[in-house]
Protein backbone atom coordinates (compact mmCIF):
# COMPACT_ATOMS: atom_id res chain seq x y z
CA UNK A 1 0.00 0.00 0.00
CA UNK A 2 1.33 3.30 -1.00
CA UNK A 3 0.73 6.08 1.95
CA UNK A 4 0.69 9.68 1.58
CA UNK A 5 1.54 11.28 4.94
CA UNK A 6 -0.12 14.96 5.17
CA UNK A 7 1.22 17.11 7.68
CA UNK A 8 4.43 14.88 7.65
CA UNK A 9 6.91 17.20 10.33
CA UNK A 10 4.31 17.99 12.72
CA UNK A 11 4.63 16.50 16.13
CA UNK A 12 2.20 13.85 14.98
CA UNK A 13 3.31 13.65 11.88
CA UNK A 14 6.45 12.70 12.01
CA UNK A 15 5.54 9.68 14.72
CA UNK A 16 2.45 8.57 11.61
CA UNK A 17 5.45 8.28 9.15
CA UNK A 18 8.06 6.37 10.95
CA UNK A 19 5.22 3.83 12.10
CA UNK A 20 4.33 3.57 8.78
CA UNK A 21 8.10 2.62 7.50
CA UNK A 22 8.75 0.63 10.57
CA UNK A 23 5.18 -1.49 9.49
CA UNK A 24 6.43 -1.70 5.54
CA UNK A 25 4.17 1.32 4.04
CA UNK A 26 5.84 2.90 1.36
CA UNK A 27 5.56 6.48 2.24
CA UNK A 28 5.24 9.68 0.53
CA UNK A 29 5.53 12.83 2.57
CA UNK A 30 3.55 16.32 1.83
CA UNK A 31 5.78 18.84 2.66
CA UNK A 32 6.00 22.46 1.98
CA UNK A 33 9.51 22.78 2.69
CA UNK A 34 11.86 20.14 1.28
CA UNK A 35 14.34 21.41 3.46
CA UNK A 36 12.72 21.00 6.86
CA UNK A 37 12.16 17.35 5.85
CA UNK A 38 15.18 15.91 5.44
CA UNK A 39 15.43 13.81 8.21
CA UNK A 40 11.74 12.21 7.01
CA UNK A 41 14.09 10.92 3.54
CA UNK A 42 16.85 9.95 5.55
CA UNK A 43 13.78 7.16 7.16
CA UNK A 44 13.25 6.08 3.95
CA UNK A 45 10.28 8.61 2.70
CA UNK A 46 9.66 9.90 -0.08
CA UNK A 47 9.60 13.80 -0.07
CA UNK A 48 7.09 15.49 -2.12
CA UNK A 49 6.44 19.38 -2.05
CA UNK A 50 3.33 21.31 -2.30
CA UNK A 51 0.83 23.46 -0.14
CA UNK A 52 -2.51 22.57 1.05
CA UNK A 53 -3.52 25.78 -0.08
CA UNK A 54 -2.12 25.68 -3.52
CA UNK A 55 -5.22 22.99 -4.59
CA UNK A 56 -2.78 22.30 -7.97
CA UNK A 57 0.05 20.74 -5.82
CA UNK A 58 -2.29 17.64 -4.86
CA UNK A 59 -2.91 15.74 -7.62
CA UNK A 60 0.67 14.93 -8.31
CA UNK A 61 1.11 14.09 -4.73
CA UNK A 62 -1.45 11.74 -4.88
CA UNK A 63 -0.74 9.66 -8.15
CA UNK A 64 -0.40 6.39 -7.10
CA UNK A 65 -1.33 6.53 -3.66
CA UNK A 66 -3.98 4.10 -1.86
CA UNK A 67 -4.38 5.55 1.34
CA UNK A 68 -3.84 9.27 2.90
CA UNK A 69 -3.49 10.09 6.27
CA UNK A 70 -3.92 14.07 7.35
CA UNK A 71 -2.21 14.79 10.13
CA UNK A 72 -1.74 18.40 8.78
CA UNK A 73 -3.20 21.62 11.15
CA UNK A 74 -1.99 25.31 11.02
CA UNK A 75 0.34 26.38 13.49
CA UNK A 76 -0.79 29.04 16.35
CA UNK A 77 1.78 31.65 14.95
CA UNK A 78 2.12 30.66 11.35
CA UNK A 79 1.27 33.08 8.66
CA UNK A 80 -2.02 30.97 7.59
CA UNK A 81 -5.24 31.16 8.91
CA UNK A 82 -7.00 27.67 10.88
CA UNK A 83 -10.17 28.32 7.65
CA UNK A 84 -6.90 28.36 5.32
CA UNK A 85 -5.31 25.10 6.18
CA UNK A 86 -8.00 23.47 8.68
CA UNK A 87 -11.19 24.26 6.31
CA UNK A 88 -10.07 25.34 2.61
CA UNK A 89 -7.12 22.89 2.43
CA UNK A 90 -8.82 19.52 3.95
CA UNK A 91 -11.70 20.75 1.49
CA UNK A 92 -9.24 20.45 -1.32
CA UNK A 93 -7.28 17.60 -0.09
CA UNK A 94 -10.16 15.67 0.36
CA UNK A 95 -11.75 16.40 -3.46
CA UNK A 96 -8.62 15.73 -5.32
CA UNK A 97 -8.48 12.27 -2.88
CA UNK A 98 -11.76 11.55 -4.09
CA UNK A 99 -10.46 12.49 -7.64
CA UNK A 100 -7.31 10.06 -7.52
CA UNK A 101 -9.57 6.89 -6.28
CA UNK A 102 -7.91 6.58 -2.78
CA UNK A 103 -9.14 3.70 -0.89
CA UNK A 104 -8.54 4.88 2.70
CA UNK A 105 -8.52 8.00 4.47
CA UNK A 106 -7.66 8.53 7.71
CA UNK A 107 -8.05 12.07 9.29
CA UNK A 108 -7.28 13.45 12.88
CA UNK A 109 -9.81 15.45 14.33
CA UNK A 110 -10.55 16.47 18.13
CA UNK A 111 -12.42 15.28 20.83
CA UNK A 112 -16.00 16.73 21.37
CA UNK A 113 -15.17 18.90 18.25
CA UNK A 114 -19.10 18.69 17.82
CA UNK A 115 -20.09 20.09 21.47
CA UNK A 116 -18.19 23.98 20.77
CA UNK A 117 -19.65 25.38 17.87
CA UNK A 118 -18.12 28.84 18.84
CA UNK A 119 -14.44 27.91 18.64
CA UNK A 120 -13.57 27.61 15.46
CA UNK A 121 -11.10 24.93 15.26
CA UNK A 122 -13.51 22.97 16.73
CA UNK A 123 -16.10 23.41 14.80
CA UNK A 124 -14.22 23.22 11.32
CA UNK A 125 -13.30 19.59 12.64
CA UNK A 126 -16.85 19.10 13.01
CA UNK A 127 -17.59 20.14 10.08
CA UNK A 128 -14.57 17.99 8.17
CA UNK A 129 -16.03 15.45 9.94
CA UNK A 130 -19.41 15.69 8.19
CA UNK A 131 -17.62 16.56 4.45
CA UNK A 132 -15.65 13.39 4.88
CA UNK A 133 -18.55 11.00 5.57
CA UNK A 134 -20.45 12.58 2.34
CA UNK A 135 -17.27 12.18 0.18
CA UNK A 136 -17.78 8.61 -0.47
CA UNK A 137 -14.39 7.90 0.36
CA UNK A 138 -13.80 4.94 2.79
CA UNK A 139 -12.78 6.82 5.61
CA UNK A 140 -11.31 6.91 9.62
CA UNK A 141 -11.41 9.45 11.94
CA UNK A 142 -9.59 9.57 15.18
CA UNK A 143 -10.12 11.95 17.76
CA UNK A 144 -7.49 12.63 19.80
CA UNK A 145 -7.39 15.66 22.52
CA UNK A 146 -4.28 16.17 23.86
CA UNK A 147 -0.63 15.32 23.15
CA UNK A 148 2.00 14.75 25.98
CA UNK A 149 4.79 15.98 23.89
CA UNK A 150 3.06 19.22 24.25
CA UNK A 151 3.14 19.47 28.05
CA UNK A 152 7.12 19.46 28.24
CA UNK A 153 6.80 22.92 26.66
CA UNK A 154 3.60 23.74 29.14
CA UNK A 155 4.89 22.50 32.37
CA UNK A 156 8.41 20.97 32.49
CA UNK A 157 10.68 23.02 31.09
CA UNK A 158 9.20 26.33 33.08
CA UNK A 159 9.12 23.80 36.27
CA UNK A 160 13.19 23.16 35.70
CA UNK A 161 14.15 26.51 35.03
CA UNK A 162 12.16 28.65 37.82
CA UNK A 163 9.95 30.38 35.59
CA UNK A 164 6.13 30.81 35.87
CA UNK A 165 3.29 28.33 34.62
CA UNK A 166 0.59 29.88 33.95
CA UNK A 167 -2.91 28.84 35.14
CA UNK A 168 -6.68 29.78 34.30
CA UNK A 169 -8.11 28.05 37.42
CA UNK A 170 -9.37 25.00 37.69
CA UNK A 171 -9.80 23.79 34.19
CA UNK A 172 -11.11 20.21 32.03
CA UNK A 173 -8.61 17.59 32.88
CA UNK A 174 -7.41 16.15 29.55
CA UNK A 175 -6.80 12.51 28.49
CA UNK A 176 -3.74 13.21 27.17
CA UNK A 177 -1.74 10.32 24.57
CA UNK A 178 1.78 9.92 23.44
CA UNK A 179 2.03 11.19 19.41
CA UNK A 180 3.97 7.67 19.05
CA UNK A 181 0.86 5.76 20.67
CA UNK A 182 -1.75 7.83 18.46
CA UNK A 183 0.32 6.91 15.31
CA UNK A 184 -0.37 3.33 16.23
CA UNK A 185 -3.90 4.02 15.83
CA UNK A 186 -3.48 5.60 12.71
CA UNK A 187 -1.13 3.33 10.52
CA UNK A 188 -2.98 0.01 12.31
CA UNK A 189 -6.74 1.45 11.04
CA UNK A 190 -5.63 1.45 7.54
CA UNK A 191 -5.41 -2.55 7.72
CA UNK A 192 -8.74 -3.21 9.77
CA UNK A 193 -11.68 -3.06 7.80
CA UNK A 194 -13.74 -2.74 10.66
CA UNK A 195 -12.55 0.85 10.79
CA UNK A 196 -13.63 1.77 7.95
CA UNK A 197 -16.69 4.60 8.23
CA UNK A 198 -16.33 4.97 11.55
CA UNK A 199 -15.11 7.16 14.32
CA UNK A 200 -12.91 6.23 17.08
CA UNK A 201 -11.82 8.23 20.35
CA UNK A 202 -8.11 7.88 20.62
CA UNK A 203 -7.03 9.41 24.46
CA UNK A 204 -4.62 8.73 27.27
CA UNK A 205 -5.60 5.80 30.04
CA UNK A 206 -6.80 9.12 32.39
CA UNK A 207 -7.81 12.31 31.77
CA UNK A 208 -5.03 14.55 33.99
CA UNK A 209 -5.95 18.07 35.48
CA UNK A 210 -3.23 21.32 35.03
CA UNK A 211 -2.31 21.20 39.22
CA UNK A 212 -2.25 17.25 39.15
CA UNK A 213 0.47 17.76 35.93
CA UNK A 214 2.27 19.95 38.42
CA UNK A 215 2.22 18.03 41.11
CA UNK A 216 3.72 15.21 39.14
CA UNK A 217 6.49 17.23 37.75
CA UNK A 218 7.34 18.73 40.98
CA UNK A 219 7.55 14.85 42.15
CA UNK A 220 9.61 13.99 39.63
CA UNK A 221 11.78 16.77 39.42
CA UNK A 222 12.74 17.27 42.64
CA UNK A 223 11.51 21.19 42.63
CA UNK A 224 9.04 23.31 43.11
CA UNK A 225 6.81 25.00 40.84
CA UNK A 226 6.00 28.56 40.20
CA UNK A 227 1.87 29.21 39.83
CA UNK A 228 0.96 32.23 38.24
CA UNK A 229 -3.00 32.39 37.44
CA UNK A 230 -4.30 34.08 34.43
CA UNK A 231 -8.05 34.83 35.09
CA UNK A 232 -10.10 33.38 32.27
CA UNK A 233 -11.97 36.70 31.58
CA UNK A 234 -8.38 38.43 31.06
CA UNK A 235 -8.23 35.89 28.47
CA UNK A 236 -11.36 36.36 27.05
CA UNK A 237 -10.22 39.81 26.78
CA UNK A 238 -7.13 39.00 25.52
CA UNK A 239 -8.85 37.13 22.49
CA UNK A 240 -10.90 39.87 21.59
CA UNK A 241 -8.28 42.00 21.26
CA UNK A 242 -6.00 39.97 18.81
CA UNK A 243 -9.34 39.85 16.82
CA UNK A 244 -9.04 43.17 15.65
CA UNK A 245 -5.52 42.69 13.78
CA UNK A 246 -5.43 40.27 10.66
CA UNK A 247 -1.95 38.48 11.55
CA UNK A 248 -2.97 37.99 15.09
CA UNK A 249 -6.43 35.97 13.98
CA UNK A 250 -4.96 32.38 14.34
CA UNK A 251 -3.69 33.90 17.43
CA UNK A 252 -6.92 34.48 18.54
CA UNK A 253 -8.67 31.16 17.18
CA UNK A 254 -6.54 28.93 19.36
CA UNK A 255 -7.30 31.26 22.43
CA UNK A 256 -11.09 30.21 22.38
CA UNK A 257 -9.92 26.94 23.07
CA UNK A 258 -9.96 28.16 27.12
CA UNK A 259 -13.87 28.04 26.53
CA UNK A 260 -13.55 24.31 26.15
CA UNK A 261 -11.10 24.44 29.19
CA UNK A 262 -13.55 26.46 30.98
CA UNK A 263 -16.24 23.78 31.18
CA UNK A 264 -14.66 21.67 33.58
CA UNK A 265 -15.52 18.48 31.81
CA UNK A 266 -12.86 15.63 31.71
CA UNK A 267 -11.84 15.53 27.99
CA UNK A 268 -11.90 11.57 28.05
CA UNK A 269 -13.81 8.62 26.86
CA UNK A 270 -14.03 5.14 26.61
CA UNK A 271 -11.00 3.39 25.06
CA UNK A 272 -12.31 -0.20 25.78
CA UNK A 273 -13.87 -0.92 22.69
CA UNK A 274 -11.76 0.97 20.59
CA UNK A 275 -8.55 -1.34 21.34
CA UNK A 276 -11.05 -4.29 20.53
CA UNK A 277 -11.43 -3.38 17.26
CA UNK A 278 -7.92 -1.85 16.63
CA UNK A 279 -6.71 -5.24 17.78
CA UNK A 280 -4.18 -3.27 20.00
CA UNK A 281 -3.08 -3.43 23.87
CA UNK A 282 -3.35 -0.95 26.24
CA UNK A 283 -1.21 -2.45 28.34
CA UNK A 284 1.41 -0.97 25.56
CA UNK A 285 0.25 2.74 25.65
CA UNK A 286 2.32 4.73 27.44
CA UNK A 287 1.21 6.57 30.65
CA UNK A 288 1.97 10.02 31.21
CA UNK A 289 3.61 8.95 34.60
CA UNK A 290 6.41 7.01 32.61
CA UNK A 291 6.13 9.42 29.83
CA UNK A 292 7.64 12.03 32.37
CA UNK A 293 9.65 10.09 34.32
CA UNK A 294 11.39 9.36 31.01
CA UNK A 295 11.44 12.73 29.97
CA UNK A 296 13.07 14.17 33.93
CA UNK A 297 15.35 11.11 33.70
CA UNK A 298 16.52 11.88 30.57
CA UNK A 299 17.24 15.59 31.46
CA UNK A 300 17.93 15.60 34.41
CA UNK A 301 20.95 13.21 33.34
CA UNK A 302 22.33 15.73 31.04
CA UNK A 303 22.22 18.96 33.54
CA UNK A 304 24.47 16.24 35.72
CA UNK A 305 26.94 15.35 32.40
CA UNK A 306 26.88 19.17 31.88
CA UNK A 307 27.53 20.45 35.58
CA UNK A 308 30.11 17.66 35.85
CA UNK A 309 31.83 19.26 32.61
CA UNK A 310 31.87 22.66 33.97
CA UNK A 311 33.68 21.53 37.15
CA UNK A 312 36.30 19.69 35.05
CA UNK A 313 36.77 22.80 33.20
CA UNK A 314 36.99 25.31 36.23
CA UNK A 315 39.75 22.21 37.57
CA UNK A 316 41.92 23.03 34.54
CA UNK A 317 41.72 26.19 34.64
CA UNK A 318 42.90 26.63 37.94
CA UNK A 319 46.11 24.21 37.11
CA UNK A 320 46.80 25.41 33.71
CA UNK A 321 50.81 24.29 34.64
CA UNK A 322 51.88 20.75 35.46
CA UNK A 323 54.16 20.66 38.61
CA UNK A 324 57.69 19.67 37.78
CA UNK A 325 59.39 16.81 39.10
Amino acid sequence: MNLLVVGATGTLGRQVVRRALDEGYQVRCFVRSPKKATFLKEWGAEIVQGDLCDPETLAPALEGITAVIDAATSRPTGPLTIKQVDWDGKVSLIQAAVAAGVERFVFFSILNADKFPDVPLMEIKRCTELLLAESGLNYTILQPCGFMQGLIMQYAIPILEGQAVWMTGETAPIAYMDTQDIAKFAVRALAVPETANKTFPVVGNRAWSGYEIINLCERLSGKEAKIARLPLNLLRAIRQITRFFQWTWNIADRLAFAEVLATGKPMDASMEEVYKVFNLDPKETTTLEAYLQEYFNRIMKKLKEIGYEKDKSKKKKKTPFKSST
